[in-house]
């Protein structure tokens, strides 16, 4: 009986060995598409380009968008493509682009690109934004080009303005997604108009800010952290002091590197608002 007893424990021994270098020898697949939501199609004769974003939606201010690219006649994705993107606003005088970033290969044998674009405008019924994606596979061009939505956001995400040195700065509301009542990682992201198609990242600046609750006697919060660039991302990174929930304005001042204040304005008791601003109620 004993003999028995140590043979299957030992049997038992072998198969758990086994398996425990079996579990640690495969690599869980990774879900490219985790967290993100199609939202949009656009098809040309050889291929489809998905895109997707978080909340299977655009609209006015920063946008993370991701894409693949589907082959029409093998239903496999594309993994080795280099690619760019031309957003455009059809207005009704006058067409013009829009902040925006590379496109980057998210990792080296997925099928994912990523990239952020900043629409300072929204949609209406005569003007309308299109995204042409110019995409190049072994050494071969394509183009494939559609409309897309991009209605007005339900707060204010993005200001436009002329600095006292007249240049027309864009600032974009990045982050938090899910703002908390804590002292929050705020991060933004700021451009000037070169022309009506160059829209650079501006550098070195400094942004200001102060939140207030307009409806709670327009009360400030402690501890907010301006925001300054960071040579990594080139965005700009503070510190955001949210102690209640509700509808906060975000007051800014656009500062130069030499301090000098481009745009917006110190609240005070006369002052109530800046002129630049962001929005958040959660």
């Amino acid at each position: 009986m004993k003999f028995q007893l140590k043979n299957i424990l030992a049997v038992m021994a072998i198969v758990l060995a086994f398996s425990s270098c079996s579990s640690d020898s495969e690599t869980p697949a990774v879900n490219e598409l985790a967290e993100l939501t199609k939202f949009k199609e656009i098809t040309n004769t050889t291929h489809t380009v998905e895109l997707y974003a978080h909340t299977g939606a655009l609209e006015q201010g920063y946008n993370e968008i991701s894409l693949r690219i589907k082959d029409n006649t093998s239903g496999q994705y594309v993994k080795n493509a280099t690619v760019s993107w031309m957003p455009l606003m059809h207005m009704t005088t006058k067409t013009h682009s829009c902040p925006k970033s590379e496109v980057e290969k998210m990792t080296a044998d997925g099928t994912l690109y990523k990239g952020n674009i900043v629409f300072q405008m929204a949609q209406n019924a005569t003007e309308y934004w299109d995204l042409k994606i110019d995409y190049t596979i072994n050494g071969t061009a394509y183009t494939a080009t559609s409309v897309i939505d991009v209605p007005a956001s339900a707060k204010q995400r993005v200001t436009t303005f002329t600095g006292s040195d007249n240049v027309r700065y864009i600032v974009a509301y990045v982050e938090p997604h899910h703002p908390k009542v804590a002292l929050n990682d705020i991060t933004v992201s700021v451009y000037k108009m070169e022309s009506m198609m160059s829209f650079p990242v501006v550098d070195n600046f400094k942004v200001k800010i102060d939140p207030r609750m307009p409806s709670m006697g327009n009360h400030g919060s402690p501890n907010n952290v301006d925001l300054t660039q960071s040579t990594l991302d080139k965005l700009y990174h503070g510190k955001l002091s949210l102690t209640m929930t509700g509808l906060w304005k975000i007051n800014l001042q656009l500062l130069n590197a030499s301090d000098v204040v481009l745009k917006g304005e110190t609240i005070t008791d006369l002052v109530p608002a800046s002129s630049i601003y962001f929005e958040i109620e959660f």
